[in-house]
């Protein structure tokens, strides 16, 4: 038999062979005949079976063996199942054949965390499903609903499962195909698969039991964790090949299922030992039977470590731990179940008894369950499946297995299996997860394997009827909790037997629980198993015991003393289990409640929820008080109950009362929730201050829009609820009490506060008026629709701020089910968005910084539906509310509505349903109504601590009560109820219209001694004024709200439980007022003689500060009666809020009308000015000061922004001309004799000296724009496919750097280095703000900021700073030349002199190069400023840009760089122009422009190098040399022909070189000069670019013109001339062989030749004006297109004198030659023909110059986003091959590079920065592709830019979170791209960060 160590030929050949004995058996055999081909098939079986089991069997020594050993095993083994299976055929067309039979209906394409995948709700029916992006893209999704994620916890394709999404959604390639179109396997294709396969599996299952051991404690050593990794490593082989198998498709799936489910091969291989071994013992050696035995044992121990039983071995040794009796067996095996099991309870040890206690009673609760031991203890493995599950757990889930294991989805039995598997399983997991040492990665991996499963409804359902899936799963919830529970310190701390669970615990720190929970969820949402769970009243109970662990968690006692120590940040962990564990399982059980039919599920709930409840309150021991200064903010079975109410009643029409307890039971529930509402304003109020910032922390997550609709808003309606229920006065009476604001309710001026401090009294009082209003006017769970509460919801989030799309549907609380995004109700959230808001679009503000898309409310909703009370319930911060009423305000004075400070206004509610009625017995009871008196009553007499908002409360509730009075009363109604038998009753009724009129004369009222009221006596008479004789109040009243209370509480107690013993309730209330402290209180009675009304007509005349102000609307005009709305009062502040309350109450009542006109009759005695208190005063004074300062401060504002913006206007406008034209120095200024500086640092202003000089602030940067401009019109594009690459040959800076180097080939350096400019990559670019400052003054400067230790956003250490005055980033100074700046105008233009003098007196002038101006040869302090200027500018750039000459260092390099300096930033200017100077004006920088001193500085540094004075170029352009001077060149390399040399160039060598200032004749001369040589420069090129034929016909057409007198500026003559000349050499030769591209085939006309020499010379006479106009001033004039040429060249002095524009205008005629012009031309000629004897080839191309660049430009980018994150996001790096974690593309040149990563580091720098020098300068403009950002890196600063795209609403999607589809934003891209060609990144973009050479 074959070896191991077997070569591939024969391993195919006994495969081979084997397969072919095994398949004819199954052919021919027949129906298992005993004869020959059964027996040869046995055989070959066994040989087959001997061979795997050889081959496969675990290398000797297990996983200890040597690493190389093993592997050389493994890899043999696997060729030889390679080999097998495929029956000695080839691999590859095996697998392809398997493939054929592949019935793909599902793609099951499995991913890990990070991948990127798709969700499409619109096609979606489980909230979860994903789908891969190739399928999402081959699908139509086109306007869905869908986003992009990247996957958390990995996941798999759902394309093709009808269960999990719509069929419409599939792509392609999974819609449905029927079974026929695919043929059947043929049998013999994979018979050899059904043999190796359970052998290879086994095998696996081997490895693994060899590898595991326990780990000895519970916590796994780093040791252990190494180990199994390095099992796994060795394993990673064999799952790979599981996972191609996989991949194989349908056919070979179906084969694996059946390995992995089939009992008896698991029976078989893997039992070891026992009958069946004996039996196969002719098979097996000895000695591998031991081995097999022992792997068993392996097994059966990791097991039992697991707490786990075989369930016969259970029977036989009695349980795992000896004397498991039934009762306790419960709990046996669950993770800290008695002390002595190790673990031990999580409460203290010396707390013994008590931990027995609290475990004693664990176990009662659990026993309820049944199945609880078999749950949690029992597994039995009867498949290969099974066990591998197991071991997959066991080894924490290894990312490859679970990969495997999910890629056989696809294959519906194994789906099946699999999932009861994994249900079997659960128990043994949640254990694994608890003990894991990375239960995050576990989690995830967890979630990953049941989201697969448990999404799909059908799945579901089957396998909770057959795997009691509900039971297990809220079994090992419970379990799990369990572990965690500490006593409950709420209420009674000593004898409290609650448990909750321990916030602090790493189980709920870390969201451990995250996995089950999420699961539980994800299963809840399917309707059948719902309904299942919802029938079930075992599960139910079990369930509410769970929520009760939660019940009162986290408890907050007030720190009273001193300042808690340790702040602890627990809350999180609270807040984040209530959401999940508690809420969201709520929110899915709700949204199966919807119809009648469901009824019975409520009252289920409902029922089970309130028997938790009255448990729950026996446990803490609750009576009728809760514990003062404790508050807990988790109340989950408060509201399960609210929330399953409100949902009986709005969708089930149940009938609230059979669902609400006794009376008692609604008192004990309303007192923790309003406990919650009072904590909540007493944080606010700063009374909780030394409990830290984490119980403000809670207070904001309890309101915040994730929370509160599982949060408040069930507190609230439950206190509705009860408030509907319960008797009124008590109620309120508890709402003051509880708020603590009892003692300040009072009519005497002064009171003593038992419980509160006065500095927090106004505080709670406007809290609990608010939680008043709040309760009686909120209605959304009192009958508003889901429509209405979306509105609602959407215009109070409006209201506070304009919001973006995406955080408006953060904001708005979602309903039940979190992950589905789809809003209750008919009308969708865009439709409603559209009805209440107007999309403002992204604008851009000047300053560079970029808004999004934002929605804004329409006029009408602040008209009609602004709705304080819902803001003020939605607010986390206190701010919004007043941003809101700001806005409110804002809209008032802009829409005219109302111009003064506008209260908020009061909303018509929506109505109430009927079962909550009683809701409104709260605002007409008199409690009420005596405390709504006594606060009108002291905010008239202006007691201390009222404020504007308590009288807006007030009158709020009043109008409340208006607008809901019950019946519209009789008129005699007051005669007969006159006298009422309650002797301290105030009011004769409760009804609010009647008791506005009751008139109170004297109440007696307890004050302190000190009181001023105790002094006055009583009155003679107490009688009423006789102004109704029947409102006579006899005594004086005394009302305690606190009596009162407990009155009618004793009374609701006698009458539910008579028999309740009384001794049990404490007696008074006042546990907590402060001992001691209570002063002497004394009766006093006090004269009132007012009633409402009369109150508020008083207030009104208050609010006006004028007498009698309030007069009836109705006395002129009965208009105002009839009941109507009136939009006069809508809007308003106190008095329009006064008026509008009369006028309701005159139309409720007849009586009330009367009495308000009688009021107003009598004239009211003028209120005495009081003497108001300082402490009183400053309250008052407080919002009128802190209005005023608001105005004062809008003011200051306003004149501050018209500053800046004429400020900016001057000094840092980027783009408009026309603003700097004043700027401009005016003519009048010409007498000047020297400029003035003004220095920003010491404010003196005048002249630059050699001794003290000034200088601009500038900044130097580095510059490769230029360099990027292209000579096409087309733009580039962002390469998204493989066939679009980006070729940099075609910009500006590789044709100038080929040129130079052609150049540097034929000739000699220094003159090479003479004819061309350098600096279109990393050129220097100079600009300024325009500010100066003396040199000596900024160095002062720059040792203080360097002595500042404030970390700035820029290093000082390289010179940097900001300007003083305008902050821009600089980082040196350009110093100033002393002298005028006014050499401009001293020379007149057009000179009498004639040309050849002029040429004279420049060739004297160049002569005197060697001498120089006295100063500046003598060292000064200007000198040595220009010098280190100097030094600033080269170090700006790199050396590389700087160094082009072959001998390094030499003197021309740095000549060279000077000149290119200067070059850079007159190009530089241009382009900031748009390319051409038809805009004309003044230079855009005007006063920014710093030109003229840095040409004084380069000027300065350019004349220390001589020219050789017989290489001065100026002499070969105006003499003409005799031939032996030509012949001088005899060296190895001549000079460049003069035709060669760039015009430019040689114009900036001139005027540098020469002194300064220059005389405007000479620079005139000069350009004549140069265009001369230009212009035949032009016709060179002209005569190259044309076909022999073309240059035949110029040439016979221009020889007969050359005898005319016009002939030297005629281009005819001219042309014809050097033609030929260059006949004469070999310029013209190798025609033919050129490419087409020379334009050969367009015909040239005389016009097209023009226009060709015009467009050639342009640039040159732009730069030329440029320069002119900076160095000797004058106007630019603007031009339309066709005649800039002309323009420039009037401008320039070029034109002749004689010039009219009238007749055809020719370029020619600008020409003006100094020497006879066929002379020189001959001469220029004679170079380019010897030179072209050599070098034919490259003649022609020097020749041709390009000289037409376009504008440089960004690459164009596509429309929508994705196209280019498909392409990016998973390309690897041509550097490091790999796919980049953060890849980014170069927006300049297209270049993939990875940032930060480190792989494709160099030198400490890593990718993006160093692309950011080579391509850049040191400027990079990145986008980011996973985050579709943009990300600016300017030297060794970063800054992220922001993004330029946008989703549909305008917003961008930084890091992709979103997913939503992202379109180009022009005009975004626009401004980014208009800051890289200004240059301007570093003064628009603000926050910039160091980069340490790290993205």
């Amino acid at each position: 038999m074959a070896g191991a160590g077997t070569s591939p030929r024969e391993k195919r050949s006994t495969a081979a062979r084997l397969k072919a004995a095994l398949s004819s058996s199954s052919s021919g055999g027949g129906g298992g005949g005993s004869g020959g081909p059964g027996a040869e098939e046995s055989e070959a079986s066994a040989e087959l079976q001997a061979l795997l089991e050889r081959v496969l069997s675990p290398a000797p020594g297990g996983v200890g063996g040597g690493v190389g050993v093993v592997g050389e095993a493994v890899s043999e083994a696997l060729a030889w199942c390679r080999c097998l299976l495929a029956g000695g055929e080839p691999w590859d067309g095996f697998v392809q054949a398997v493939r054929a039979y592949d019935p793909a209906t599902l793609c099951g394409l499995v991913w890990t965390a990070n991948f990127v995948a798709y969700r499409c709700r619109t096609c979606g029916i489980s909230p979860c499903m994903s789908l891969c992006a190739e399928c999402f893209h081959q699908g139509e999704h086109a306007g869905h609903d869908y986003n992009m994620f990247r996957s958390q916890a990995g996941g798999a394709c759902d394309c093709g499962d009808g269960n999990v999404m719509r069929e419409a959604g599939f792509c392609k390639r999974h819609r449905i195909k029927s079974s026929s179109e695919v043929p059947s396997v043929p049998k013999d294709l994979l018979i050899m698969s059904e043999l190796v396969l359970p052998q290879f599996i086994f095998c696996l299952i081997q490895y693994l039991r060899e590898g595991y051991t326990e780990p000895v404690l519970d916590l796994p050593s780093e040791k252990d964790i190494q180990k199994i990794l390095k099992v796994l490593q060795m394993l990673e082989p064999h799952i790979s090949f599981l996972e191609d198998l996989t991949k194989m498709g349908g056919a070979m799936r179906s084969v694996l299922t059946q390995v992995l489910t089939n009992q008896q091969f698991y029976k078989d291989l893997s039992s070891g030992g026992g009958e069946n071994a004996c039996a196969k013992k002719s098979r097996l050696g000895a000695g591998e039977n031991a081995c097999a035995k022992k792997s068993h044992e392996k097994y059966l121990i990791a097991l039992k470590g697991s707490g786990l039983t075989f369930p016969e071995e259970k029977l036989a040794s009695g349980g795992q731990e000896q004397g498991a009796a039934a009762s306790t067996s419960a709990v046996q095996g669950c993770a800290g179940a008695t002390p002595a099991s190790g673990q031990g309870d999580s409460s203290d040890e010396e707390d013994q008894d008590g931990t027995q206690g609290v475990g004693k009673r664990k176990r009662v609760k659990l026993s309820t369950t049944t199945k609880d031991q078999s749950i949690m203890d029992v597994l039995k493995h009867k498949c290969f499946l099974e066990e591998l599950l197991f071991w997959t757990i066991k080894y924490e889930f290894p990312q490859k297995m679970v990969t495997f294991l999910l890629n056989m989805l696809p294959d519906q039995d194994y789906k099946i299996a699999f999932t009861k598997t994994f249900v079997q399983h659960y128990a043994f997991i949640m254990k694994t997860l608890k003990k894991s040492h990375e239960s995050d990665t576990m989690s995830n991996r967890i979630v990953h394997i049941s989201v697969q499963l448990f999404s799909n409804e059908e799945l579901a359902r089957q396998v909770t009827e057959e795997c009691q899936l509900l039971d297990i799963m809220v079994t090992v919830l419970l379990y799990m909790m369990e572990s965690c529970l500490i006593k409950s310190e709420l209420q009674d701390e000593e004898n409290s037997l609650h448990v909750v669970v321990n916030c602090g615990e790493a189980l709920l720190k870390n969201n451990t629980y995250w996995p089950l929970v999420s699961d539980f969820i994800n299963i809840l949402s399917h309707q059948s198993v719902a309904k299942k769970f919802l029938e079930d009243h075992r599960l139910l109970v079990m369930w509410m015991n769970f929520v009760s662990f939660f019940q009162g968690m986290n408890l907050n006692k007030r720190e009273l003393n001193e300042h808690v120590e340790f702040e602890s940040q627990t809350y999180y962990a609270a807040f984040a289990a209530e959401l999940e564990a508690c809420a969201q399982p709520m929110w899915g059980l709700l949204s199966h409640c919807k119809v009648r039919e469901t009824q019975e599920y409520t009252r289920n709930v409902v029922k089970y929820c309130l028997e938790a409840l009255q448990d729950w309150f026996d446990a803490i021991n609750f009576v009728d008080e809760p514990t003062p200064n404790q508050v807990t903010f988790h109340l989950p079975l408060h509201r399960y109950y609210a929330m399953f109410l409100s949902k009986a009643v709005k969708c089930q029409e149940v009938d609230l009362d059979s669902l609400l307890p006794d009376q008692e039971m609604l008192m004990k529930l309303m007192v923790h929730p309003l406990q919650i509402q009072a904590s909540l304003s007493e944080i606010h109020s700063n009374m909780w201050v030394r409990n830290g910032l984490q119980i403000k922390g809670q207070a904001m997550t309890y309101v915040q829009s994730h929370f509160c609709n599982s949060m408040i808003d069930p507190d609230i309606y439950l206190l509705q609820v009860c408030a509907s229920r319960l008797d009124p006065d008590y109620f309120i009476s508890s709402v003051f009490e509880r708020f603590k604001v009892v003692d300040l309710l009072t009519m005497a001026s002064q009171h003593q506060n038992t419980v509160l401090d006065a500095e927090h009294e106004r505080s709670m009082l406007e809290g609990a008026l608010t939680f008043l209003v709040i309760l009686l006017s909120l209605r959304l769970h009192l009958g508003m629709t889901d429509d209405e509460i979306l509105r609602a919801e959407m215009v109070a989030q409006l209201c506070m701020n304009d919001r973006t799309h995406s955080s408006l549907l953060d904001l708005i609380p979602e309903n039940p089910n979190p992950k589905s995004g789809i809003v209750p109700g008919s009308l969708s959230f865009e439709s409603m968005l559209s009805a209440v808001a107007d999309f403002k679009a992204p604008v851009f503000e000047p300053g560079g910084s970029m808004q999004q898309g934002m929605y804004t409310p329409k006029a009408e909703v602040w008209d009609k539906e602004f709705d304080p009370v819902m803001v003020i319930l939605r607010t986390v911060y206190r701010r919004d509310v007043q941003s809101a009423m700001d806005r409110y305000t804002a809209f008032l004075k802009q829409s005219g509505k109302f111009h003064g400070n506008p209260w908020p206004p009061y909303k018509k509610r929506t109505h109430l349903h009927p079962s909550y009625k009683g809701l409104l017995r709260l605002l007409h009871c008199k409690t009420l109504h005596i405390v709504l008196f006594t606060l009108l009553y002291k905010i008239l007499m202006d007691h201390q601590n009222l404020s504007e908002h308590v009288l807006c409360m007030v009158l709020y509730l009043i109008e409340l009560g208006l607008e809901n009075s019950s019946e519209q009363e009789s008129e005699e109604e007051d005669s007969v109820g006159g006298q009422e038998r309650c002797h301290d009753s105030w009011f004769p009724g409760n009804n609010l219209v009647s008791n506005m009129r009751h008139f109170i004369n004297y109440v007696r009222v307890r004050v302190p001694e000190t009181a001023p009221e105790v002094k006055r006596e009583p009155p003679a008479s107490t009688s009423a004024d006789g102004f109704s004789a029947s409102q006579n109040s006899g005594t004086a009243q005394v009302f305690s709200l606190v009596a009162e209370r407990r009155k009618k509480f004793q009374e609701i107690i006698n009458r539910n439980t008579s028999e309740a013993s009384q001794a049990v309730r404490p007696k008074t209330s006042m546990k907590w007022s402060a001992p001691g402290t209570t002063p002497q209180l004394t009766n006093a009675i006090l004269e009132v003689k007012e009633s409402i009304l009369s109150l508020l007509v008083k207030l009104h005349h208050k609010l006006s500060g004028k007498q009698n102000s309030y007069y009836p609307p109705w006395l002129d005009d009965m208009e105002p009666l009839i009941p109507q709305e009136n939009p006069k009062y809508f809007h308003g502040d106190g008095m329009t809020a006064v008026e509008r309350i009369l006028l309701k109450a005159a139309l409720q009542s007849r009586l009330n009308k009367h009495i308000i006109e009688e009021i107003c009759r009598k004239v009211t005695p003028p209120v005495p000015p009081k003497k108001i208190s300082p402490a009183e005063k400053k309250t008052l004074d407080k919002e009128e000061r802190r209005q005023k300062a608001r105005e004062r401060q809008q003011k200051l504002l306003a004149e501050f922004a018209s500053r800046q913006k004429s400020f900016m206007e001057t000094a840092m406008d980027v783009e408009s001309p026309e603003a700097d034209i004043a700027m401009e120095i005016t003519t009048s200024e010409q007498h000047v004799p020297e400029a003035m500086y003004d220095c920003v640092i010491c404010g003196q202003s005048g002249p630059s000296t050699e001794e003290r000089p000034a200088g601009l602030v500038v900044l130097l940067q580095a510059s490769s724009v230029l360099g990027q401009c292209r000579n096409s019109t087309e733009p580039k594009k962002l390469p998204t496919s493989e066939k679009e690459q980006i070729y940099a040959r075609d910009t500006c800076a590789a044709v100038y750097e080929e040129r130079l180097a052609t150049l540097q080939k034929f000739f000699k350096d220094s003159s090479c280095l003479q004819s061309v400019s350098i600096g279109w990559e990393g050129g220097v670019y100079v600009q300024t703000c325009g500010h100066t400052l003396h040199i000596d003054c900024h160095k002062s400067y720059m040792e203080s900021l360097r002595n500042d230790q404030v970390l700035q956003g820029f290093s000082v250490d390289k010179g940097e700073f900001t300007c003083p005055l305008c902050r821009q980033f600089a980082n040196s100074v350009l110093p100033c030349y002393p002298g005028t700046n006014m050499e401009r105008s001293l020379w007149p233009c057009h000179s009498n002199k004639n040309m050849q003098d002029l040429i004279k007196e420049v060739e004297e002038l160049q002569e005197q190069l060697g001498t120089f101006p006295v100063s500046i040869s003598s060292e000064t302090n200007l000198s040595k400023e220009m010098e280190s200027v100097m030094k600033d500018i080269k170090s700006t750039t790199q050396k590389k840009y700087t160094d082009y000459s072959k001998t390094p260092g030499s003197p021309d390099n740095d000549f060279l760089f000077m000149y290119s300096v200067a070059r850079t930033n007159l190009e530089l200017e241009l382009v900031h122009r748009g390319g051409n100077l038809c805009q004309g004006g003044a230079s855009t920088a005007g006063k920014r422009s710093c030109l003229h001193q840095l040409f004084h500085v380069l000027a300065m540094h350019m004349r220390l190098y001589s020219i050789d004075s017989a290489y001065n170029p100026w002499k070969k352009l105006t003499q003409l040399m005799e031939d032996k001077n030509l012949q001088m060149c005899s060296e190895d390399q001549p000079e460049v022909p003069v035709l060669y040399r760039d015009v430019l160039s040689l114009l900036l060598i001139q005027i540098l070189t020469m002194p300064q200032p220059l005389h405007k004749e000479h620079f005139a001369c000069i350009i004549k000069v140069l265009f001369t040589l230009l212009y035949i420069q032009a016709l060179v090129a002209l005569s190259v670019k044309g076909s022999t034929d073309d240059r035949t016909t110029w040439m016979n057409s221009g020889a007969s013109k050359k005898n005319m007198s016009n002939a030297k500026t005629s281009h005819e003559a001219l042309l014809s001339h050097v033609i030929s000349e260059f006949s004469k050499g070999k310029v013209y030769d190798q025609e033919e062989t050129e490419d087409p591209a020379m334009d050969s085939n367009s015909a040239w006309c005389p016009h097209s030749i023009e226009t060709y020499l015009q467009q050639f010379c342009l640039p040159f006479l732009r730069i030329t004006s440029l320069l002119q106009h900076h160095l000797f001033g004058g106007e630019l004039p603007s031009c339309q297109e066709e005649e800039e040429f002309a323009v420039l060249a009037n401008c320039l002095g070029l034109l002749p004198s004689s010039f009219q524009a009238s007749h055809q205008f020719s370029s020619a005629s600008c020409l003006d030659w100094p020497v006879p012009a066929f002379d020189i031309i001959s001469q220029w000629c004679s170079e380019l023909v010897s030179f072209a004897e050599q070098h034919p080839k490259e003649v022609k191309i020097l020749s041709l110059q390009e000289s037409k660049w376009d504008l440089p430009r960004l690459l164009q980018l596509p429309e929508n986003y994705n196209t280019i994150f498909q392409y990016y996001h998973r390309k690897s790096c041509s550097v490091c091959t790999k796919v980049p974690k953060d890849p980014a593309v170069c927006l300049v040149c297209g270049t993939f590079v990875c940032l930060k990563g480190l792989c494709c580091k160099q030198q400490s720098y890593c990718e993006c920065v160093l692309h950011s020098q080579n391509c850049g300068a040191g400027t990079g403009i990145f986008l980011l592709i996973n985050a579709s950002v943009i990300i600016i890196i300017r030297g060794h600063r970063f800054c992220l830019w922001g993004s330029v795209y946008l989703d549909a609403h305008g917003e961008e999607d930084r890091d992709l979170r979103r997913g939503k589809p992202l379109y180009i934003c022009k005009e975004r891209y626009k401004v980014l791209e208009q800051q890289w060609i200004s240059h301007t990144f570093d003064h628009i973009n603000k926050r910039w960060g160091p980069h340490y050479n790290g993205l």
